[in-house]
């Protein structure tokens, strides 16, 4: 081939690999970070909802699912660009120390107090958590719980508190384990162990926990006599103010895509078909408005 048409050809593919290159950084998914709670991935909520917001927005959501408070604290080094959690108290100093932007309601469902069938501390229908929660404590049963820095840890301690009793960690009843809830559960089925859980937990993994059952907070969330194991859910973008490198705008759509009607609908019927109830209750403003 003449030289010239070798520098002809060698242009035209050094053009081609420029135009392929450029089509490939178009299409790449904007990645967003997203830190959670356990409950809503082991649950299966994130991996029947997400794809939607991933296909509409061509992005990609890495999701941390750690404890609440370690999820929190994922958005205050900048390591998520938006937070999805449950510990109120907890979210609203996020936003007031400026480490995040206003906080939107999501959903909520509820914890409940699992333990074995055969109940040997007594507690099956008890209105009161707390009141299990003493009963618990005056048999010696083994009580597990979560021992980390999440919101279902949280709730166990105001609960305790409630009781005016401190669990006595010497005493070879209370196991503190540092686990997720699903490795918590596990271990209260293995142990005979009674343990605080959020519903939707439970129900997603209750197959592979034949000896627990609930104990306390009725059949579904409307049975629940305790109102003080109601269970919010918020979404907080981390603030880009803040912290560099932050996907803001990815972190905004995904709220507004969380919180929007069509959205809601899909969380309020998950679980349905299956358990027969919802795993979560939306409760976002939109879904609010439409359904008064």
């Amino acid at each position: 081939m003449p030289k010239r048409g070798r520098s002809l050809l060698f242009l035209l593919i050094a053009a081609c690999m420029l135009v392929s290159q450029a089509a490939c950084a178009k299409t790449e998914p904007t990645v967003l970070r997203l830190a959670t709670t356990t409950s809503t991935d082991d649950s299966g909520l994130l991996e029947a909802i997400l794809p939607d917001f991933e296909s509409r927005y061509k992005a990609r959501v890495d999701v941390v699912a750690v404890g609440t408070g370690q999820a929190i604290t994922l958005g205050e080094n900048g390591d998520a660009d938006v937070i999805l959690v449950h510990a109120r108290a907890r979210e609203d100093a996020f936003v007031e120390s400026g480490n995040g932007l206003a906080r939107s309601d999501v959903m909520y469902n509820d914890f409940v107090l699992v333990g074995p069938q055969a109940d040997p501390a007594g507690v099956a229908g008890m209105a009161s958590a707390a009141e299990a929660f003493a009963r618990i404590a005056a048999s010696g049963q083994p009580f597990a719980s979560r021992g980390d820095d999440s919101g279902t840890y949280t709730k166990e301690v105001s609960i305790w508190k409630a009781a005016a009793l401190e669990p006595d960690l010497e005493g070879g009843w209370y196991f503190s384990l540092g686990q997720a809830m699903g490795e918590t559960l596990q271990f209260s089925d293995e142990r005979q162990a009674y343990t605080l859980t959020d519903r939707g937990t439970f129900l997603a993994q209750h197959e592979n926990l034949p000896g627990l059952v609930i104990l306390v907070g009725g059949g579904s969330i409307d049975q629940n006599p305790d109102k003080a194991l109601y269970n919010p859910y918020g979404v907080i973008p981390v603030n880009p103010a803040t912290h560099e490198g932050i996907e803001a705008d990815m972190a905004a759509k995904f709220v507004e895509w969380l919180t929007s009607l069509p959205t809601q609908e899909m969380i309020g019927k998950f679980g349905v078909d299956e358990f027969g109830q919802p795993l979560f209750y939306p409760d976002s403003q939109a879904y609010r408005e439409a359904k008064s």
